[in-house]
């Protein structure tokens, strides 16, 4: 194993009160000093951070890599690769893949495929029913014991209600924390905000109200189950007053949010734009600043980049018949610090929401700058500045709203497991 020593930056990790100038050693895979470095510690490699941040590898909770089944689009080597070059050093994929993760040996031959090519961890998400068909229960312990870190249907809503209670309670039997977006299927027929951008672009609206009717089934079922839950990818302000309500009352919940969701809404469909078609939907900028808010006071504990990347083909369509998604791992730490410079977030609070956030959700070791905490450490430049275009997108898929945005914080090295990730 690799010694290594990354000199004079600024290290940050506000969920443990780190926020100094000093070194940082790693050895054995692990870090083994922060701040002030054991006399006689012999370094094989030194990284000079002058002037650059050091903080925990970015933890992205959900990132489609398109592998097995969508070669086409992206592999596990392409996107893996772009996410470090990013600042991410663990991706959990859904089990949406193709096959879906609902046997073992899907899950094994993902981890072990990025395992060989080596820039990122990536964790998998089990199937929480059978083909995310919604019927009949997965093998979630089957799926445990093979190392998946929890399970979740894929964004696929479970239409019998009987069902998803099952499914919940089988989940909180094997103490594994289900990950579902909250969606009412029979209101999520759709692909734009139901609102006055749809209305004027003649497109079939969403309500909002599929998110609440979602979730208030969910947090039912929660009271009464006491299943750990975990809810991605909210996009509306009474989504968050639900979530908080939640908190009050003590349930097991927790809640994402992309990072899409944060700087983008309606108004941004413009004429059409497909870049911007994502599910659920971009809504009100009421929604956005409300989202901003649930950030700030923690109510939302992770920002995600809900990665999905797209060949040209398929956003090159009438809108309603592109598919959705953006293509996220590329600008998530840039989009994250510039919600620090919009006033939204502390620093220290903007990044613990793409660390220590998500790595608590996952109940992991990463996410943090302590001794013997695994060795996953980012190096950024916070004020290098970059613009989003095709060119600089590391990833496979292309399909940003961001074109043309200016972004800051620029990825000067990333160590996962304790050696520096060769990225060039």
């Amino acid at each position: 194993m690799t010694r290594l020593l990354i000199r004079g930056g600024h290290l940050l990790d506000a969920a443990n009160s780190v926020d100094s100038i000093g070194d940082l050693a790693l050895a054995d895979g692990k870090i083994l000093a922060v701040g002030e470095i054991p006399e006689g510690f012999q370094a094989d490699e030194v990284i000079e951070a002058d002037g650059k941040l050091v903080i925990p590898g970015l933890i992205d909770l959900c990132a489609r890599l398109r592998e097995p089944g969508h070669e086409h689009k992206a592999t596990i080597a392409s996107e893996t690769r772009a996410a470090a070059m990013a600042g991410i050093t663990t991706l959990v994929v859904p089990p949406d893949t193709d096959p879906v993760v609902d046997e073992t040996s899907v899950g094994n031959l993902i981890r072990r495929r990025a395992e060989a090519a080596g820039f990122a961890r990536v964790l998998t998400l089990g199937a929480l029913t059978q083909g995310l068909v919604g019927e009949q229960l997965a093998e979630m312990a089957t799926l445990k014991d093979s190392g998946c870190v929890g399970v979740s249907n894929g964004g696929r809503p479970i239409a019998d209600t009987r069902v998803l209670y099952q499914a919940l309670a089988y989940a909180a039997s094997q103490d594994l924390t289900v990950f579902l977006e909250p969606v009412e299927p029979w209101l999520d027929r759709g692909c734009a905000h139901d609102g006055p951008v749809a209305a004027r672009l003649g497109l079939a609206g969403i309500p909002v109200a599929a998110e609440t009717a979602g979730l208030a089934r969910l947090l039912s079922l929660v009271e009464d189950i006491g299943a750990r839950l975990h809810i991605c990818r909210l996009s509306s302000a009474r989504g968050v007053e639900m979530v908080r309500a939640a908190h009050q009352r003590g349930l097991p919940v927790t809640a994402d949010v992309a990072i899409h969701y944060l700087h983008l809404c309606e108004m941004d469909l413009g004429r059409f734009d497909s870049a911007c078609h994502v599910l659920p939907p971009l809504r009100g900028l009421r929604d956005r600043d409300g989202l901003r808010m649930a950030v700030a006071d923690g109510t939302i504990s992770a920002i995600c980049s809900d990665h999905q990347p797209h060949d040209r083909d398929a956003k090159e369509r009438p809108f309603a018949e592109t598919a959705p998604g953006i293509s996220g791992v590329d600008t998530l730490l840039g989009l994250t610090l510039k919600l620090t410079d919009e006033g939204v977030l502390e620093l220290g609070e903007a990044l613990a929401r793409v660390t220590s956030g998500p790595a608590q959700v996952l109940a992991l070791e990463q996410g943090r700058l302590v001794t013997g905490a695994p060795g996953d450490v980012c190096v950024v430049d916070p004020e290098a500045e970059w613009e989003v275009e095709e060119q600089t997108l590391r990833s496979q898929g292309k399909n940003t709203a961001f074109s043309g945005w200016g972004l800051k914080g620029l990825v000067a090295a990333v160590v996962v497991k304790g050696n520096v990730v060769k990225i060039t």
